[in-house]
């Protein structure tokens, strides 16, 4: 990382990073070579310094042929967006809060497994009460988990 003071390295700061993220956004290697990007809803579970990621969407498209095709996967989350602009010296800048990442994907087909997951998942979205979803749309939904083989963190907060 080029900016050294905005680096996050405290597994507390990144939980904290990751838990006021909203959306996680996946980058998939294409059939044509193009890197393919899209933003999920997603859970997590921090088990000491290891992080693991959950996502889910229907059985079939074309997510779920790059993934089966190449389980490598790249992945970035950023919060706390705050536009600062200095008219008088023409500067602009966004403060913000991010994490990038990398690791592996993959399916999750034990029915057990899957509850936990979107158990995760909705009640992270849900943080009032815990969400009860249908569990008959189990089998209909596909679940996978990243495991995070590394990341960056960064924090870009405004001078107090």
């Amino acid at each position: 990382m080029r900016r050294t003071d905005r680096e996050v390295t405290d597994i507390v700061t990144i939980h904290d990073i990751i838990s006021s993220c909203d959306v996680c956004r996946l980058g998939l290697k294409d059939y044509d070579g193009y890197p393919y990007i899209l933003p999920l809803n997603f859970g997590y579970k921090f088990e000491g310094e290891k992080i693991t990621l959950f996502f889910h969407s229907a059985l079939e498209g074309k997510k779920q042929e790059l993934l089966a095709a190449d389980s490598l996967v790249a992945f970035e989350m950023d919060c706390k967006h705050l536009l600062h602009s200095d008219k008088e010296a023409c500067r602009c800048t966004m403060h913000y809060q991010s994490i990038m990442g990398r690791g592996h994907i993959s399916f999750i087909t034990d029915e057990a497994e899957k509850l936990e997951a979107l158990t995760l998942l909705t009640d992270r979205y849900h943080p009032e009460e815990h969400f009860t979803f249908n569990t008959a749309a189990i089998p209909r939904t596909s679940v996978y988990k990243l495991v995070v083989e590394s990341l960056t963190a960064k924090n870009y907060a405004p001078k107090k």
